[in-house]
């Protein structure tokens, strides 16, 4: 059933609507920029992102400065260095017919004020955007979009692309570019065909292979990969005078050494329009994916008149190509677990091809969607390639339906490693919840080891990966048992980085029960969670026999997140971790409330936004909480004071116009020094 229209729904409703979008796309994005395991198809990610732009419109006080509107791409990823990009590197606004095109148009001309609009179009190239910057010449600095705002630094390895110039034809005192780097198709069947044989998993499409191999941490690894790339923008330029068009632009950056994607200037929508139908029949010769063309004002001037959103410039429309279409037959359903333990479900097909691809697999995305579809072993099923890169099914064919065949059950067990894997109520999935099942075992120590949990320093990615291969860690327990000798001959490991290691893990016993719980990865436990959890039951044997009601009555649990406690503490798996848990040594109480009794914030509700110098944001709430204070994620009539730091975003004003007390930087730094008695706020 399809979600209720923005003007159908109250504002509670929509407020709870909106943080599912947020969820939701947030979830999308990190499997698709980062995980390079995408779950839905363009459109019906497009939907999601349409369903909250309309939520958010009716109700601008529901937009908050991490929404997903607000912001493009996927997180950064920790093992790459992060840069701020100098210009935001948005994302652009969707169009899927003339119409929607038609309509970008008019509001460009109601906003500018004229008929005339000079426009530029070109080819939507299914790669990685990556910005280049050019200091006196030589290239500088190559940088991921991200997150729009900041990105990822693969200098190393954009510098092993053929097409990207080292050093420009002409001298430029400084140049920033944007462009797309993308992984042609012959390059990409031949990489995927070495890979079968090498029983290596295959990249789904040239897109996720683009983003996998400029990533890299081994620019070696990426030298390997036939990586191109197309030049689509110029942005920053010092020395010479700046080009009046795009198209001249263009012209500029091929004269120093650029390969551009090719534009063409429109005087009027229907040459846009042929522009569109020729590629949309032509696309096939390409050596590379497309999924649509880029339409933008070709003026500069004009495109800087228009200006831009927080997420897409208003001068630049993306028109995507429509999906293609086959039919095949579902020949099994197969069940997967994520990372995360939830249970997903995959068709296994009768291999077709399609959009240029051989499709034998499609993902069925959740429970609800095996329902509404009905998709049963045997079955023959309209198969599409949304965007021309994720298939999906469609619909299936019942005429062509077999005779006796049933409905598609999902399992209630996890079949990796046999726990309960129960749908909580108002989810689409089943989750394990076995944090020690090895499907979801390498999450679970990552979350474990981190700052806010059991802060075990050094224990990233890379190792995590080795002790889980090769056996040394089947439970979050087996850390507590690690050698430096055993560790030390581990890749990136020397003598004194496992010592370092091994005596983090150590000290790490001193934790107390709080960050146990929120490193225990219990379903819906986050820090806040945790601590009013070990507030009200100071030990790990009174939680354990805390009933579903008698967890209903701590402030800020309720029926959902109490019956994922037990559902944790029903498990034989999670049960036996901590008696090992507790046999190595770990603490199993809380912490000492006595210092938490007075100071500056006791008995208040506190919000944090934007940054103080010279405090991370968990200082922050670390001190507002070792003051008695408490500490929440979002803002409303019941918060005592909102800490407001620089680059506050949207929850200044909102905590204005509810009357809520504002703490500037200069205020919370007075606080946290002075005596108590004089600095104390009152709301």
């Amino acid at each position: 059933m399809s979600a209720p229209a923005a003007d159908a729904l109250t504002r509670d409703q929509a407020r709870a609507r909106v943080d599912d979008l947020r969820s939701a796309i947030w979830h999308h994005r990190k499997l698709y920029y980062a995980d390079n395991d995408p779950a839905l198809s363009d459109a019906e990610y497009d939907a999601l992102e349409r369903e909250l732009l309309a939520l958010e419109s009716r109700f601008p006080d529901l937009v908050t400065p991490d929404s997903p509107t607000q912001r493009v791409g996927a997180e950064v990823q920790g093992d790459l260095p992060a840069v701020r990009h100098a210009v935001p590197m948005l994302s652009l606004d969707n169009a899927t017919s003339p119409e929607e095109v038609a309509e970008w148009h008019a509001r460009l001309r109601r906003l500018l004020g004229r008929d005339d609009i000079p426009l530029a179009a070109e080819l939507k190239i299914d790669g990685v955007s990556v910005s280049l910057i050019y200091e006196g010449g030589s290239l500088a600095r190559a940088v991921t979009r991200g997150d729009g705002v900041t990105g990822e630094e693969v200098t190393s390895n954009v510098r092993t692309v053929d097409a990207v110039p080292l050093r420009l034809l002409e001298p430029v005192r400084f140049l920033e570019v944007r462009g797309e780097v993308y992984y042609p198709i012959a390059g990409f069947e031949e990489m995927n065909r070495q890979r079968l044989q090498a029983g290596e998993p295959l990249f789904a499409n040239p897109r996720n292979a683009a983003a996998g191999s400029i990533r890299l941490l081994d620019p070696r690894l990426a030298s390997e990969r036939p990586l191109d790339l197309l030049v689509w923008g110029l942005v920053r330029l010092e020395g010479r005078p700046m080009p009046g068009s795009h198209a001249e632009a263009l012209d500029l950056l091929k004269d120093l050494g650029f390969r551009v994607n090719p534009t063409r200037r429109c005087r009027s929508l229907d040459e846009v329009q042929a522009y569109f139908d020729e590629w949309r029949e032509g696309r096939d010769a390409l050596p590379y994916e497309v999924d649509g063309c880029v339409i933008k004002i070709d003026a500069l001037d004009l495109q800087a008149q228009a200006g831009a959103t927080a997420r897409a410039p208003r001068w630049a429309v993306a028109w995507k190509f429509a999906a293609r279409q086959a039919t095949t037959v579902v020949l099994g359903i197969e069940i997967n677990v994520t990372r995360s333990g939830a249970l997903t479900p995959t068709a296994v097909l009768e291999p077709v091809t399609l959009g240029g691809a051989t499709i034998s697999r499609c993902t069925l995305h959740n429970e609800d969607e095996i329902r509404r579809k009905d998709v049963r072993l045997g079955d023959r099923v309209l198969l599409e390639r949304g965007g021309d890169v994720i298939p999906k099914i469609v619909k299936v064919i019942l005429e062509a339906r077999p005779e006796g065949t049933a409905p598609f059950e999902m399992p209630r067990t996890c079949p990796v490693c046999g726990a309960a894997a129960p749908r909580p109520e108002g989810e689409v999935f089943g989750r394990c919840a076995n944090v020690s099942c090895p499907a979801r075992l390498k999450e679970s120590l990552l979350h474990f080891a981190q700052r806010q949990a059991m802060d075990i320093e050094g224990l990233g990615t890379a190792l995590v990966e080795q002790l889980v291969d090769r056996g040394l860690a089947g439970d979050l327990a087996d850390l507590y048992h690690l050698e430096a000798a055993v560790l030390a001959d581990l890749e990136r490991m020397g003598r004194k980085s496992a010592q370092n290691l091994v005596e983090r893990i150590a000290r790490s016993r001193e934790a107390p029960l709080e960050r146990l719980l929120y490193g225990l990865g219990i379903r819906f436990v986050g820090e806040r969670t945790a601590q009013l959890l070990s507030e009200a039951f100071p030990t790990m044997e009174l939680l354990h026999a805390a009933s579903r009601d008698e967890l209903t009555r701590v402030r800020e649990v309720g029926a959902v997140v109490a019956d994922a406690i037990r559902q944790f503490f029903e498990q034989e798996q999670n049960l036996r971790l901590i008696e090992r848990l507790r046999a190595a040594g770990l603490r199993m109480r809380a912490s000492e409330p006595a210092a938490r009794a007075a100071g500056p914030f006791s008995g208040k509700s506190c919000v944090v936004t934007g940054t103080i110098p010279g405090y991370a944001r968990d200082d922050i709430k670390a001190i507002i909480r070792a003051q008695g204070g408490r500490v929440s994620e979002s803002l409303s009539k019941k918060t005592d004071l909102l800490i407001a730091g620089e680059e506050p975003g949207s929850k200044l004003n909102k905590a204005r116009a509810l009357g809520v007390r504002v703490v500037d930087a200069a205020e919370f730094a007075a606080l946290v020094a002075g005596p108590q008695k004089e600095s104390e706020p009152n709301a």
